[in-house]
């Protein structure tokens, strides 16, 4: 499972950087180097953490994006989401190749730091749920139960709250105005993943129905 980790960890790691050095048109681009390098370190160390605490959730984080007992219309999310990620990333890259934006070195870094926050809040949200897998479904076989803890006491999807970190903090580590111009319409796709996990959780997860009635926000408190 470990080597499965390292493997997807590099080559997912490989196609960013692809992307975004392809689109940019050089690699002298210091910023997406430290990106890259620290996503690198990062996810190993998040992975063989989870691996000790919890190696279920870690099988279940390293399976397909699609899978066979998931709704269709999150098949369909995971294509469109996925599809959004490559665009985003190769604007970004654009932006570097026509130099069109001039972050300050001050935003980069707090993007930096988001990025930082977001990889320890998503940490947070794996030790409360070991249910938190990459797809909506329903996991019986696994004891699936409703998880009212931590951050879920507060928003029923932390983990796409902790997402908005991740799509504020890239494009300003990477000084793109462009990437960030972007970031709302990957907000609205969550959004759409979220009703569809609402659907699915409503549907089939005994005592859901009363814990969203009683946490009333899905991705921020007082806004949605």
């Amino acid at each position: 499972m470990i080597a499965r980790l390292l493997l997807q960890n590099t080559i997912f790691t490989a196609a960013m950087g692809a992307l975004l050095f392809a689109s940019a048109g050089t690699l002298r681009w210091p910023s997406a180097w430290v990106f890259l390098i620290t996503s690198l370190l990062v996810g190993p160390l998040c992975g063989w953490w989870l691996y000790r605490i919890d190696p279920g959730l870690l099988a279940e984080r390293l399976r397909p994006v699609i899978q066979r007992d998931q709704p269709g219309a999150d098949k369909a999310f995971m294509i469109a989401f996925m599809a959004a990620i490559l665009v985003w990333l190769i604007v970004i890259g654009l932006d570097r190749r026509a130099v069109a934006s001039n972050v300050p070195l001050a935003l980069q870094v707090l993007g930096f730091v988001l990025y930082l926050a977001c990889t320890l809040f998503t940490m947070w949200v794996f030790r409360e749920n070991s249910f938190a897998a990459p797809v909506v479904k329903l996991q019986a076989e696994r004891g699936q139960h409703v998880i009212s803890s931590g951050p879920y006491a507060h928003v029923r999807h932390p983990m796409y709250s902790g997402m908005l970190m991740f799509f504020a903090g890239v494009p300003l580590i990477l000084g793109s105005w462009w990437g960030l111009a972007i970031a709302p319409i990957l907000v609205l796709l969550i959004a759409v993943r979220i009703s569809i996990e609402e659907r699915t959780l409503i549907a089939g997860l005994s005592g859901y129905a009363d814990y969203a009635a009683r946490v009333r926000y899905r991705l921020m408190p007082g806004v949605w």
